[in-house]
């Protein structure tokens, strides 16, 4: 019989403590703190998300129900709603988003092999947003709409893992575009995106770090054709040509010349439009990378709908930021453990065993091994008559 830790303290081991201490310590998240310190804060909030809680209260009845096992999964201080919402309110946000992205940097080196779609030995981003719906009456810094509130995730995904390697919370009226002036250009990578993010001295600085962009182009774009190379119209393609912008804005930002590919999509029965500064490789090729970019918009539905980022427990920016950072280093703590156990369950299917088995004793790695259930059947089906005296 196993009679080690339970399953939440051995996900908990998982993670580089002396890191999060060292933050900790940066920002004074413990100053003048007696108890409910901000390595209690952070495994509270990672349980809420592991097992889906609904709000303070529930949180609160889950783990006083459960008080003789805290200590041993690490939590050395009374849960209480006023506690939780004081450190949602208090602790400095940037503690755990600073720690979701050591997290970030762990994840990416043990994916950095993995398969992605297409055969390119190059790092290929996706960079997209989502927002994230809130009610205005409640959260009055967030406007935007007449009767809305929300805030924006943009995130640019490393599409090997698929594993978020930039991440900001924004209101909800910042302009995508906006985000591209935040991002560091990695000389040879590539960065697919989608139209919202097309502003012409911003690719043009891309262009200028040599890396590379993938993104579809606008339909009221003026441009003048050089050449066209020839193409294989069996598979989709329909021209792939050299051009300059001919605006008289738009060619002062970008003065290079581009490659505008055209594909038909017999799938979406669509005519789709791609640019892009890489002349190398093959038309067919960029579309495919463009295609990729489906894997942020499904990372986007994942979270969503698997972790406890479209309801929150305290309404300042501090407790949203707070509880969505928390969110992204669960998602790629389960990532982690994923890749270093060799698990060969899906992420979904590893959140759902562990929000039901945290409590138990069983070896992390034997719990989310991947049985092959079968019915076990006897060699002779004629069942044997009991008489009985």
């Amino acid at each position: 019989m196993y009679t080690g830790t339970t399953i939440f303290s051995q996900l908990m081991q998982q993670l580089p403590w002396h890191q999060f201490y060292s933050l900790v310590r940066r920002y004074r998240g413990d100053h003048k703190v007696k108890s409910f310190r901000c390595a209690d804060h952070y495994r509270v909030m990672a349980f809420a998300q592991l097992t889906y809680r609904e709000s303070l209260r529930d949180i609160e009845a889950c783990l006083r129900a459960m008080r003789p096992k805290l200590f041993h999964m690490g939590i050395h201080s009374t849960v209480s709603r006023n506690n939780l919402s004081n450190a949602n309110e208090k602790r400095d946000w940037r503690i755990y988003a600073e720690f979701a992205q050591v997290l970030i940097d762990h994840a990416r080196r043990l994916y950095a092999d993995e398969d992605f779609g297409v055969d390119l030995d190059a790092t290929v981003y996706a960079l997209d947003s989502t927002t994230i719906d809130l009610c205005l009456s409640l959260f009055p810094w967030a406007y935007f709409r007449r009767a809305k509130g929300a805030v924006k995730l943009h995130a640019l995904l490393d599409l090997r893992g698929p594993i978020p390697t930039f991440i900001r919370v924004t209101h909800g009226l910042v302009h995508d575009i906006n985000i591209l002036d935040e991002i560091i250009p990695e000389p040879g990578a590539y960065y697919v995106m989608d139209r919202a993010y097309i502003d012409y001295s911003r690719l043009y600085i891309l262009h200028q770090s040599l890396a590379y962009f993938v993104t579809r182009a606008k339909r009221n774009s003026c441009f003048r054709r050089l050449y066209s190379r020839p193409v294989d119209k069996t598979c989709g393609l329909r021209c792939d040509q050299t051009v300059v912008l001919t605006g008289i804005r738009t060619s002062k930002a970008y003065p290079e010349k581009f490659r505008r590919i055209c594909y038909y999509d017999e799938e979406l029965k669509k005519r789709l439009v791609f640019m892009t500064n890489n002349f190398l490789l093959p038309a067919y090729t960029i579309t495919q990378i463009f295609k990729c970019r489906w894997q942020i918009e499904i990372f986007f539905k994942w979270i969503k709908q698997h972790l406890r980022i479209k309801s929150f427990y305290g309404t300042s920016p501090n407790a949203v930021k707070t509880q969505i950072w928390t969110a992204i280093s669960v998602y790629v703590l389960v990532a982690i453990v994923r890749k270093q156990l060799k698990i060969s369950l899906d992420l979904y299917t590893i959140l759902q065993i562990l929000s039901l088995t945290l409590f138990e004793k069983v070896p992390l790695d034997q719990l989310l091994m991947d049985f092959d259930y079968k019915l076990m059947e006897p060699e002779n089906g004629n069942q044997l008559l009991i008489h009985g005296l």
